[in-house]
């Protein structure tokens, strides 16, 4: 939980009656700016990491067009998803589903 408050999306009280809390509406949240601060970066393969270096076969590389559309395919799902809408689905008792 530290990395979400140094992050600052949650502010965290100590002592008897603390926790954390939000710090902003849950619809201000992405699943996937979330997941970005606890698991880094969501690339399917290391060569498509922030900041990774340039991989040498990149030009010869016959999957690589594949692993970038998954990349953008995962970053767009989860940015589209907030926690306003987790707490929603969760009330109906649903599947999540867009």
């Amino acid at each position: 939980m530290t990395d979400l408050s140094k992050a600052g999306l949650l502010d965290g009280q100590h002592g008897k009656g603390g926790g954390y809390k939000l710090l902003r509406a849950p619809d201000e949240y992405t699943v996937g700016a979330i997941l970005r601060v606890t698991e880094g970066d969501l690339a399917p393969i290391a060569c498509l990491e922030k900041d990774a270096a340039t991989c040498l076969r990149a030009q010869e590389c016959r999957t690589l067009p594949m692993w970038k559309k998954l990349y953008d395919l995962i970053n767009a799902y989860f940015d589209s998803v907030t926690l306003a809408d987790l707490m929603a689905q969760g009330s109906k008792g649903d599947d999540y589903v867009i």
